[in-house]
């Protein structure tokens, strides 16, 4: 048997048909206050193309540099385009996401990987066989 989601004992459902000032009294601090100071012009693009993209007005994907923007409930089943500095990485927003950040889900740096080291490099690579 499938288990249901439920954050901080609300089904998606309830989330989904509460307003907002119900849903940020459950919110975490930090994720509360970063709400209640205010919406950027950055973020409240972003929540316009949520709405337009529920409504199935919107026919490109959503593209956002907004990665401090906090998960909402309408934001569910979306598929958010988050740039990390060099490309948009498309996530899926599920429900184990709301109350999160978008930029937990899209890091923004690469494992370095470190060739071998070439000729001059250093005194010791000098006499480095080539094959």
């Amino acid at each position: 048997m499938v288990r249901e989601f439920k954050y901080r004992g609300y089904t998606t459902e309830q989330l989904q048909s509460m307003s907002l000032e119900a849903f940020l009294s459950i919110l975490p601090s930090r994720q509360r206050r970063s709400l209640n100071r205010g919406i950027s012009d950055e973020k409240r693009k972003l929540l316009e193309d949520v709405r337009a993209a529920k409504n199935g007005k919107l026919k490109n994907a959503i593209k956002t540099h907004a990665r401090d923007m906090v998960i909402l409930p309408n934001m569910i089943g979306l598929t958010i385009h988050l740039h990390n500095g060099k490309e948009f990485v498309p996530i899926e927003i599920k429900p184990q996401m709301i109350g999160h950040y978008l930029g937990e889900y899209v890091i923004t740096n690469k494992k370095v990987s470190h060739g071998t080291p070439g000729i001059g490099a250093s005194r010791s690579s000098l006499y480095v066989p080539l094959k």
